[in-house]
């Protein structure tokens, strides 16, 4: 069985290669850069959206990473509601919800504060409000007592994937690793944040939802490394996207003699492209922000905002009027008239290729 990284002598003197990371760690810098840039360009109502959008997709996707699917509205509305944010269309969210929000928020928005094994057990605390994982009766808000293995495969079939540090030497890992990330240190933050994120899953010291919090403390270096709480990238979305090939480099670098080049690659390479991602969507808040300056005057019901601003956040596939009852909770009939006074206002506009039935999409903005 190859050796584990953890057990090396003085395993957390990681090293790399500058040779291999500098072009994308210099790409990564500068759309940092440039995005920071445009958000300074954007109007208050354009960015407090884009800083919603971001966080709100942050905390879905890094639970879908780990296989739990959470309300879209909900993550939304709590997070809002938290930040202070007037905002249409809150809905009511439940305990599981408010935990992870409670979690992303304290590292996004406290990212100055230092980390402590309390603030780390008060994240965990909040993601397992039960004390259970699934069906399971978990150690919460302390670190784990027990053995841990990471297991694939079907039952009778397991393949151990990780066997993480001893229980007994989980509290002097995290001292260890604790002081590093309180500390002043010559390395530039963004990378900080990459080595912060392997480090933490190597010693993997909670009996559960590692990954999230090693996403979040991410996260919070990220934010340290912008100098600002408010957030316009979503590093877990990308990690989403990605998350195969995120398995693959853990499992390969877990082994590595210390060397984490290939680790800092991938972490730089999904960072990029969050940020490239992010361009995308900024441009999707920015003309969503100037439809709404336009029509602040526009009288319209709840139900049309609803959709439009579904439409505006670009879901998928057409917009029909079954598609319209369905989101709006009513009937055909109404969503026609609904339809109809948005074709008379010149909001909406039939598409060209008709078929069978009718598709409506946005009118142009001059």
């Amino acid at each position: 069985m190859a050796k584990y990284i953890y057990q090396n002598k003085n395993w957390t003197n990681f090293t790399w290669q500058d040779k291999a990371i500098n072009t994308v760690f210099g790409d990564v810098r500068h759309l940092q850069g440039k995005i920071a840039g445009q958000m300074i360009s954007l109007g208050f109502s354009a960015k407090e959206e884009a800083n919603l959008t971001t966080l709100t997709l942050d905390v879905v996707k890094s639970s879908e990473i780990e296989g739990e699917q959470l309300n879209y509205d909900q993550v939304r509305s709590s997070i809002a509601r938290r930040l202070g944010l007037d905002v249409a269309g809150l809905v009511p969210t439940d305990r599981n919800v408010e935990g992870v929000v409670e979690m992303m928020l304290d590292a996004t928005q406290n990212y100055l504060q230092p980390i402590t094994d309390d603030r780390l057990f008060g994240w965990h605390s909040a993601l397992f409000p039960t004390g259970h994982s699934g069906m399971y009766k978990i150690e919460v808000g302390k670190y784990r007592t027990g053995e841990m293995q990471i297991v694939s495969g079907a039952m009778g079939k397991e393949k151990i994937q990780y066997k993480a540090i001893e229980p007994k030497m989980v509290q002097q890992e995290m001292n260890e690793f604790i002081n590093w990330l309180n500390s002043e240190s010559k390395i530039d933050l963004v990378l900080k944040s990459a080595i912060a994120h392997f480090w933490f899953i190597i010693i993997h010291p909670f009996d559960d939802g590692n990954g999230r919090i090693a996403r979040a403390i991410s996260d919070l270096l990220l934010a340290r490394a912008d100098g600002s709480s408010e957030r316009f990238y979503s590093m877990s979305s990308q990690i989403l996207v990605e998350r195969k090939r995120y398995y693959e480099i853990l499992q390969k670098v877990q082994h590595s003699n210390g060397d984490i080049t290939e680790w800092l690659e991938w972490f730089l390479h999904c960072l990029k492209n969050a940020l490239q991602e992010t361009e995308i969507s900024l441009k999707k808040v920015v003309y969503k922000t100037e439809f709404w300056k336009l029509h602040e005057h526009t009288s319209l019901n709840e139900r049309q905002r609803l959709v439009l601003n579904k439409v505006l956040d670009g879901f998928d596939g057409k917009l029909k009027s079954s598609k319209w009852a369905k989101i709006a909770k009513c009937s055909t009939d109404t969503a026609l008239r609904d339809i109809k006074d948005l074709l008379e206002k010149g909001i909406l506009k039939q598409e060209e290729q008709g078929g069978r039935s009718t598709n409506y999409e946005l009118m142009k903005m001059e």
